[in-house]
């Protein structure tokens, strides 16, 4: 088999599925930066050694190396925060108002019984992966079925997943938690936390979706528990104007000044989006060395600001990169990064590099590892970690000739370059699609299964687009004469 190229011959997919192999790709993706002329020794799910080739290759002259030209091996990208259940509606939030949430993802979600979770998150696993996302950490759902669903569909297909356990016990601000929650959702919490601890591919964590729907009981015990457990604990915060406000009106503090003051704050904590920061709030975050997870696409399709990841970077607060479910492109998520950090902050400073590229990289995938709480296991080709990494045919014109990897990865990067990706030395996808399962059949089991969607009590602002351009080109539709183009929305 040949890559989308002439002239770069690639193995087939049988000769990279063994147990211990000796990769020779053109370049790899190190701490320090892409380098030639190196080898990649992997066995037992793990990093081995990396190292000159030709070395490797007279340390272990019974392993016969894969040679791989015109392709980088590099670390598989960490998204820190994804909504896994959430993939059977995603372009139902198209150019919705803020705070979506409350009128599609929760009803959505609770509409989904152990079916449709393992669908869902199946669907959302493969998108990932797809996307050269090796992990995504999932900040839980709020459907009533068993999150065994959601571990069982990232096992299937080959995603490594910190799994979000939902801890809310308050309907909102005004409500207190009815007697004895706290407790019964502690316990459920310690469960799950204890179920999930050896697993090689599921982290547990908690979450509490936003912090007004959890007493400072549960904030504090749930992050807590987290802290003892080894794992993060999660919530969004400071991402739109009303959960701000509503926040100062209930507490006279804001979200992220409320989850310091009960103690949820730490390096267990995960943050999610963090656009609407003081310069205080800032100082809370560095101070206490909690992680953000920095979402640049949700900024752009549904937020209200953009978080300062330049200025995070600048104090040392620990940030990874997140789709939050928007769409699971690693590379452009990378240049979402960029962009709008150019876009919202380099243009009024003068700021032209805005990270200089390497920036985002080391954000989705070594920083991106330490935020999730998995540093040291994954986001580095380096010895001894798990062996999550990507093969990306770089031998396209795009990318021809080179001066520059990291910015031209940023920039130019695709996902319709990644030849192959790989989760615990295990070979999942080769050329977009499953080795040991039917990706199509999946598909059609989408199709089959989104009927369940309209059933749910979703509401839309505005229509889907075929029939918000008639509203505002009737002439357009009067003029074909087709009223079939007038579709409706849920």
């Amino acid at each position: 088999m040949s890559s989308l190229y002439p002239g770069t011959p690639l193995p087939s997919p049988e000769r990279l599925s063994g147990e211990t192999l000796l990769l020779c790709p053109e370049e790899v993706l190190l701490t320090e930066g892409c380098r030639c002329d190196r080898a990649v020794l992997v066995a037992n799910g793990v990093f081995q050694e990396i190292g000159p080739a030709e070395e490797l290759r007279r340390r272990h002259p019974g392993l016969v190396p894969v040679e791989l030209p015109g392709q980088l091996l590099m670390p598989g990208l960490i998204d820190t925060h994804h909504h896994l259940t959430q993939s059977l509606g995603k372009s139902l939030v198209f150019g919705e108002p803020s705070e979506i949430f409350k009128r599609v993802w929760v009803p959505l979600e609770a509409s989904l019984d152990e079916e449709l979770l393992h669908l869902s998150a199946k669907l959302a696993a493969l998108e990932a992966l797809r996307g050269g996302f090796t992990t995504a950490v999932d900040a839980g759902t709020r459907s009533a079925a068993d999150t065994a669903s959601i571990a069982q569909a990232a096992g299937e297909v080959g995603l490594r997943c910190v799994l979000g356990l939902i801890c809310n016990d308050l309907g909102g601000t005004a409500n207190a938690p009815q007697e004895g929650a706290v407790a019964a959702i502690l316990q459920r919490a310690e469960r799950h936390l204890a179920h999930w601890e050896n697993h090689p591919l599921i982290r547990p964590s908690l979450a509490v979706s936003i912090p007004e729907a959890g007493s400072d009981a549960m904030l504090h015990a749930a992050s807590s528990l987290c802290a003892e457990a080894g794992t993060i604990f999660q919530t969004h915060v400071n991402e739109h104007l009303q959960a701000v406000e509503r926040s100062l009106v209930a507490r006279r503090q804001r979200p992220l000044e409320h989850l310091h003051s009960v103690g949820a704050l730490g390096p267990q904590a995960l943050v999610a989006h963090a656009t609407l920061v003081t310069p205080d709030e800032l100082n809370l975050l560095r101070g206490t060395n909690t992680a953000v997870a920095f979402n640049p696409v949700a900024s752009a399709w549904k937020g209200n600001a953009v978080a300062p990841a330049l200025q995070m970077a600048a104090l040392g607060i620990r940030f990874g990169l997140g789709t939050d479910g928007t769409r699971s492109d690693g590379f452009r998520l990378m240049d979402a990064a960029e962009t709008s950090q150019r876009l919202a902050f380099g243009l009024a400073s003068g700021d032209s590099s805005c990270g200089g590229g390497w920036r985002w990289l080391e954000h989705a995938t070594r920083c991106g590892a330490d935020a999730a709480g998995l540093g040291g296991l994954v986001g580095e080709i380096a010895p001894g970690q798990a062996a999550d990494f990507l093969l990306v045919d770089i031998d396209i014109p795009e990318m021809t000739p080179s001066w520059d990897r990291p910015w031209e990865l940023v920039r130019y990067g695709n996902r319709d370059q990644i030849s192959a990706v790989f989760t615990n030395g295990r070979l999942r996808l080769w050329q977009g699609w499953p080795v040991e399962w039917d990706g199509h059949a999946l598909l059609n089991q989408v199709r089959e299964a989104a009927a369940a969607v309209k059933s749910a009590p979703i509401f839309r602002v505005h229509p889907v687009a075929s029939e918000h351009r008639a509203r505002f080109r009737p002439e357009v539709l009067s003029s074909t004469g087709n009223d079939n183009a007038r579709l409706s929305h849920p």
